[in-house]
């Protein structure tokens, strides 16, 4: 099984060069050539959105609770739907008032939520959650108690977890040792693979050229076993689908 989390870059025309319109096709390439089972995509506007609902017949986004804001950047699931069938989609907002349209609190730069729903491979019978979510940018706090409205939800549930988003933090830092550490038994499934000697950071400046730190992660718990692992580098002469390289995992149970 194959996941993919997505950075999309939401569509900002102060972007020049790099704006949506001039690479979106570039996005809905690498989707196809990679062919993740499970997709997370962060910062995507409603129009984007659509776009790759459009590109991408294969796929399902997972947006049937959702009351549509078309000012708001979403995160998103898409599933194959030959592959699975879905349920108990959700999502709620990383605030204090969870169940509050586009809340934030924490000094949140911007309303963050966390969306997610019930999977289960056809012809199996293992449900497990799979969760997208983007931490906020700005707000160290922010970030720390989000991280912790999630790892309360979903670790106190009697299913397994496949969590994907962009974290806004490198690994060992606040948000990775809330979700990692004592009582979790969520996974990175980069360093299940690779040493801490080998972190690649996910972020460039839409040239390929590394900045930053690994900050999109895809968190499993057990029965997933990893089996592969890739920072995508796709680019077609030079120009990229994003400031993010999209992060793959390959998992089996």
């Amino acid at each position: 099984m194959r996941i993919m989390t997505f950075n999309l870059r939401f569509a900002n025309p102060l972007d020049g060069p790099n704006q949506w319109d001039f690479r979106k096709d570039l996005v809905v390439e690498t989707i196809l050539l990679y062919r993740p089972d499970l997709l997370g995509t962060q910062e995507g506007t409603v129009p984007q959105l659509e776009f790759l609902t459009r590109q991408l017949p294969e796929y399902q986004p997972l947006v049937e609770h959702r009351d549509v804001d078309r000012t708001c950047q979403y995160p998103t699931i898409f599933y194959r739907t030959a592959v699975f069938d879905a349920k108990n989609s959700a999502e709620f907002w990383l605030s204090k008032t969870p169940d509050e349209h586009r809340s934030k609190s924490w000094d949140s730069a911007f309303p963050r939520m966390v969306t997610y729903g019930l999977f289960r491979e056809k012809g199996r019978d293992l449900w497990f959650w799979f969760a997208d979510t983007h931490l906020d940018h700005i707000s160290e706090q922010a970030r720390l108690e989000g991280s912790r409205m999630i790892r309360e939800f979903f670790l106190t549930q009697e299913r397994p977890l496949i969590l994907a988003g962009d974290f806004n933090e490198p690994p060992d830092a606040q948000v990775y040792r809330q979700l990692l550490g004592s009582g979790s038994n969520l996974l990175d499934t980069w360093r299940a693979l690779h040493p801490v000697s080998e972190e690649r950071p996910t972020q460039h400046a839409f040239d390929g050229k590394p900045r930053g730190s690994r900050i999109d992660w895809i968190l499993v718990t057990p029965p997933f076993r990893v089996r592969q692992v890739a920072i995508i580098d796709h680019n077609r002469e030079g120009r990229y689908p994003s400031d993010h390289f999209p992060y793959m995992a390959e998992v089996d149970y």
